[in-house]
């Protein structure tokens, strides 16, 4: 279940307009309308017309059961309307939301018994349908609107999608009644204007509205990226703002060596939950918005999920505001800090010498989407390379019982657990090995094409740019990146080290045998990393992409209370994978608290502190929304 592209204003409407009348080769397109019920999004799956399966979407490709849960849903029908049709195996999609009404009477009875209220209705519903006790979902009030049948024109007479919703109301789904055809682009920022402006008329909560290209046909032209369908786009109303100061303006390394500068705000309140912390991202935003340290400023929830600071209000200056300058050298390990032509980052020249870079490298290594070395978190990581046991990641495949246990409150057993991790790690496919390497713009998703196209990494550190670009979803900024990181020499000896350790270079279920000559691939990705270094000198190499700045890089995590969708090492594993920290305390450099059911002191000390606190929706929310 893919999630879907965002759009902002009229113009990105637009552009949106344009990308799909240029792929398609017409000169005009009929959308359709579509509330965004702000909700938990979830997927059905009958067979013979009988509700199987009732699945959340989770990371997109693997959800959480929740059969038992979403029967109790009156509005989801446990049997189809199926009229005579025979369908066999039939897939719904939809969202399941609280409404407004009973989320209130919910919050007032939750606190009268003295518990948590929910911070807002899509939180409800999530933590409801999530419920280990079918009896505590079937006791509160949800209700479901359905909006997409994939893969069903070969069982059902639907070529657009307002056919689509039409027959989902036939089979007996409740559809939300507010959508519309839309001829043309010209009616499409009337129908998004009009329920801007009449949202808080609805019994339910809504956080703007979807437009799809109505021709299903054309939805197969069409195609997705990596991340989003290409004939969907999500407008999303603007979000709540508020206003705050800027107390500080602190700044963090992140894996690639970004120099990240982060907000420090007076606490303020802002969709439910309390905001603390604003990623500013690069020295270019600080300078564009103006923002300088003890101003007043307006801030709102990018996407919903991640403050951002959205304007100075420069009429409220007092003349004791500073300005902010990016620092010359690296707060963790003293080097240079520098900023490349064409880049908006600025990056620590230490490289593997910083150790935040290092550490950071090595977590994501061993992260739960990559490698998935169980015990390699930061405590220990950080133990591992204070002891000299470890330089980077190659490191960790020589690393012995007998030195594990030496490591601060690491007896023998635990020693023993995290070897064997690493060795199991071995065996991990080949997606997971490209995805835990670290090349720029690889996520899982870059890692599990390339892995499925060919088949080894011999054959990827050997591909041009144009074989890489042939594969389908990987575009030239991927492929540029892929093509520079394998003509680094520092690549070529952590692969070397990597093959000697015995880690696995192939993906199950895809052939592997090389052809005749196929065998000189890796003296050829060695040619080419010689030439690169003989050239200008430089080792990132000369056709090295821009680096887009991993949105988690450099922000802090600290949990709290139970969570109902992940263990607490799950957690921590995914945001770890996508660049972020997690730490056991919270202090004023903590970015994030987050918040599960019956939090303790690490909450009110996060509230003392000004931390920005979440929920666990936002925390999927927000790992969602930064790559991989």
């Amino acid at each position: 279940m893919l999630s879907l592209a965002n759009a902002f204003g009229a113009e990105e409407l637009l552009d949106f307009d344009r990308r799909v009348r240029s792929l398609a080769g017409l000169e005009r397109v009929t959308y359709t309308g579509e509330l965004k019920i702000d909700g938990l999004s979830i997927a059905l799956l009958y067979r013979h017309g009988v509700l199987e399966r009732a699945a959340t979407r989770g990371d997109g490709e693997t959800g959480e059961d929740v059969t038992a849960q979403v029967r109790t849903v009156r509005s989801v029908p446990l049997r189809l309307r199926a009229a005579g049709r025979d369908l066999a195996e039939l897939e719904v999609r939809g969202e399941v939301f609280f409404p407004i009404a009973d989320f209130e009477r919910l919050n007032r009875e939750r606190a009268q018994r003295g518990e948590t209220p929910f911070a807002n209705p899509r939180n409800a519903a999530a933590g409801t349908v999530r419920q280990l006790d079918p009896a505590v979902t079937a006791a509160r009030p949800l209700d479901s609107f359905l909006y997409a049948l994939p893969e069903a024109r070969a069982q059902l007479p639907v070529a657009s999608q307002e056919q689509v919703l039409v027959t989902l109301r036939e089979l007996g789904f409740k559809v939300n009644p507010h959508f519309a055809v839309l001829e043309g682009i010209e009616a499409v920022p009337d129908y998004c204007r009009h329920w801007d402006a009449r949202r808080h008329e609805l019994p339910y909560e809504i956080d703007g509205v979807v437009i799809k290209v109505n021709d299903l046909g054309l939805h197969e032209r069409l195609g997705a990226t990596s991340k989003s369908p290409r004939w969907a786009v999500a407008y999303k109303f603007a979000a709540a703002e508020q206003e705050t100061r800027v107390l500080d303006i602190m700044v963090t390394v992140g894996r690639t060596g970004i120099i990240t500068p982060t907000a420090v705000l007076e606490p303020v309140e802002i969709s439910g939950s309390t905001v603390g912390r604003a990623v500013l991202h690069n020295e270019d935003v600080i300078r564009e918005k103006g923002v300088r340290i003890g101003d007043a400023v307006v801030v709102r929830k990018a996407g919903e999920v991640i403050p951002e600071v959205v304007r100075v209000l420069e009429e409220r200056r007092r003349g004791d505001e500073r300005q902010f300058v990016m620092p010359e050298r690296c707060p963790v390990c003293g080097a240079g800090v520098v900023r490349e032509q064409g880049e908006a980052a600025h990056r620590c020249t230490g490289g593997l010498t910083c150790p935040a870079q290092v550490a950071e490298g090595i977590l994501h290594f061993g992260s739960r989407g990559a490698m998935d070395i169980d015990g390699l978190g930061p405590s220990t990581v950080a133990a591992l390379l204070e002891a000299e046991l470890i330089g980077g990641v190659g490191d960790l495949y020589d690393l012995t019982v007998e030195a594990a246990e030496g490591l601060p409150r690491f007896a023998r057993k635990s020693a023993e657990n995290l070897v064997a991790a690493i060795e199991r790690s071995k065996q991990q496919p080949l997606r997971r090995l490209l995805f835990a390497l670290g090349i720029r713009h690889v996520g899982e998703r870059a890692g599990l094409l390339l892995a499925r196209h060919f088949g080894t990494l011999e054959r990827v550190a050997g591909a041009t740019e144009a074989e890489l670009t042939a594969v389908h979803e990987i575009g030239p900024k991927i492929a540029a990146s892929i093509a520079a990181w394998f003509t680094r020499p520092q690549a070529g000896e952590l692969v070397e080290k990597l093959r000697a350790a015995g880690v696995n270079f192939a993906e199950p279920g895809v052939a592997v045998g090389m052809a005749a000559g196929e065998q000189d691939v890796l003296a050829v990705a060695a040619e080419r990393r010689q030439a690169a270094t003989e050239g200008a000198g430089d080792q990132s190499g000369p056709d090295e992409a821009p680096e887009i700045a991993e949105q988690l890089s450099g922000i802090t995590f600290v949990l709290t209370g139970t969570l109902t969708s992940w263990t607490r090492e799950e957690a921590e594993e995914r945001i770890v994978a996508r660049g972020g920290r997690v730490s056991g305390s919270v202090s004023r450099k903590t970015s994030y608290v987050v918040a599960g059911e019956n939090p303790g002191s690490k909450l009110t000390r996060a509230r003392e502190l000004g931390v920005t606190v979440i929920d666990e929706d936002d925390l999927r929310r927000l790992l969602l929304s930064s790559g991989g």
